[in-house]
């Protein structure tokens, strides 16, 4: 549930703390007070795209926070799948910039904005005019149907045919083009291999060739400075540094009978002369290894380059996915080589496919039309307590015989208002009244298979008055036995029966408006619900009538 919400330089809100409580609870105010900033940053805070003006006029930024608990064992599911950390307690934030940019955190951690729209579904529901919108749209009404129908694995094992079978197509509409395109397609690939084996290209030989390029360019420099540094160390008959050093250790070894230590060093002079020899030998070899002439050595290195600069600039950035094009070129080459027995193939695994799933969808039919009848049926019940007598709600499945992502069904929501009308889809003659009443309806019957601990309906009581209002607060009420509900309404009817009772109100500070929200006690919401009840001033007859709508709401809690 929603345990506490902050609102920071949002529109006309500076910075407001609220608590919620369990149940029912109702949000009232004046028009303009800060009801609907409050909706569109709750609206923000679970993903959705934030008006541009959202942010405070003069402030950098906005933050909109919120505390959940008791979040639910599906909740905590999804938290497990996506790696994030398992808490019973959540703290949720989004920012928003002057900017526009906005950021998300969870717990402390930034969250994508994905990842955040997944979250908010297992957290808070919001029920309001665009989504009663919504619901007249054939996917909602499919979803709806479909999280109360019982299909156990079938649906997972029937997605899954309809995925190979999109891709078996996908592959057999690339075989099916023209045998002038498929022929074309088969020179081009034979001659990209052909050019790419050509080459006889191996992993690294770039690397190689660009140090062996920069020894070429500097082979005179490396030959001179080599012959000189092999002369002084070894090459001279005279003055070499390995004859001084073994005529020193000859000179010491002499004197060793006399000084032992003299010994040691003859010794350690010894190996020094073999390791300068190695030295100059080493040396040597760099002056020698130019393959003869340098400038035909460098001449073969440019033009090795030249083939592989080529061939990336054609097929890849580097050698290796140079050799990764030509591979699959190859199978592709291999494919259309052989694409008489590759479409048989595919199109033997289409109609296989689409068997299996035929017989699947049928129990996805069966399951659908079970669920169709119980939910029309409860539904019919609720708009009858939501004073629609005579009314009609039916969900119709039938078999399209095409094949969707889900089945071969189409859902359709279809609703009679009154007696001996037809009943007709639910766009075509729902009224905003009746279509809060059916979204209101639907929530009832479906309130505990959701998993979402905390819906907020916005005005669902617009359109409505008088009696038909009562009726939804007590219905409002029912659900905030088993739901926290949080809801924003102009309608004395309903805000009487809630739980708890908040008043948002804005005043001015320093030159600006500023709102505000708090939970009033039984002598202000007494008061409250009655400038609801009246016109331009409260009578002690509204007080009376409002403190006597409350007592009587009590009974319904």
């Amino acid at each position: 549930m929603l345990e506490s919400l902050h609102i920071e330089n949002m529109a006309v809100i500076s910075r407001l703390d609220v608590d919620f409580r369990e149940g029912f609870s109702v949000i009232t105010g004046e028009s303009g007070s800060g009801k609907s900033v409050m909706i569109d940053c709750i609206l923000f805070l679970l993903g959705g795209k934030p008006a541009r003006d959202l942010v405070r006029v003069g402030a950098e930024k906005g933050t909109v926070s919120a505390t959940f608990s008791d979040i639910g064992e599906e909740c905590l599911c999804y938290l497990r799948e996506n790696g994030l950390e398992e808490c019973e307690e959540l703290l949720l934030q989004r920012t928003l910039t002057a900017e526009g940019k906005s950021q998300a955190r969870l717990n402390g951690r930034i969250l994508p904005l994905s990842m955040l729209r997944g979250l908010a579904k297992y957290l808070v529901s919001v029920h309001g005019q665009n989504e009663n919108q919504l619901l007249l749209q054939k996917p909602a009404q499919e979803r709806i149907l479909d999280s109360i129908s019982v299909f156990g694995d079938t649906l997972d094992a029937y997605r899954r045919l309809y995925a190979e079978r999109t891709a078996a197509k996908e592959a057999l509409k690339g075989l099916n083009r023209d045998s002038a395109e498929i022929n074309r397609l088969r020179d081009i690939l034979t001659f990209q291999i052909k050019e790419i084996d050509a080459a006889h290209l191996k992993a690294g030989e770039e690397e190689e060739l660009l140090a062996r390029r920069v020894k070429l360019q500097n082979a005179e420099r490396i030959a001179t400075q080599a012959n000189f540094t092999y002369r002084v160390l070894h090459g001279s008959e005279k003055g070499a540094a390995t004859l001084i050093l073994e005529r020193a250790a000859q000179s010491l070894a002499q004197i060793s009978h006399v000084i032992p230590e003299a010994g040691e060093l003859s010794t350690k002079l010894s190996e020094m002369r073999y390791e300068v020899e190695d030295i100059a030998n080493t040396v040597r070899d760099y002056a020698e290894d130019t393959d003869g002439d340098p400038t035909k050595a460098l001449d073969k290195v440019e033009g090795r380059l030249n083939t592989i600069t080529k061939l990336c600039r054609k097929y890849g950035a580097d050698i290796p996915a140079v050799l990764q094009f030509r591979e699959e070129a190859f199978k592709r080459l291999n494919t259309l080589e052989n694409a008489d027995g590759e479409i048989e193939r595919l199109e033997g695994a289409i109609r296989a496919a689409e068997e299996r799933m035929r017989a699947l969808s049928l129990l996805l039919h069966e399951a659908r039309l079970k669920a169709a009848r119980e939910l029309g049926a409860r539904v019919c019940e609720e708009l009858t307590f939501l004073d629609m007598p005579g009314v009609r709600f039916a969900i119709t499945v039938e078999r399209t015989a095409e094949f969707g992502p889900h089945g071969e069904d189409e859902i359709c929501f279809a609703i009679a208002t009154n007696p001996g009308e037809p009943l007709l889809p639910l766009e075509k003659i729902a009224s905003g009244g009746e279509l809060s009443r059916v979204m209101l309806a639907l929530k009832s019957v479906l309130n505990d298979r959701d998993g979402v601990r905390t819906a907020v309906f916005d005005e669902v009581d617009t359109g409505i008055s008088g009696k038909t209002a009562r009726k939804i607060g007590i219905k409002l009420s029912e659900i905030g036995r088993r739901t926290q509900i949080l809801c924003v309404t102009h309608s004395a009817q309903v805000a009487s029966l809630a739980t708890v009772h908040y008043k948002i109100a804005k005043s001015e500070k320093d030159g600006r408006s500023e709102s505000a929200v708090w939970e009033l006690n039984d002598a202000a919401r007494v008061d409250e619900v009655a400038r609801i009840l009246g016109g331009l001033s409260v009578t002690e007859a509204q007080r009376v009538a409002a403190g006597e709508m409350i007592e009587e709401g009590k009974c319904y809690r």
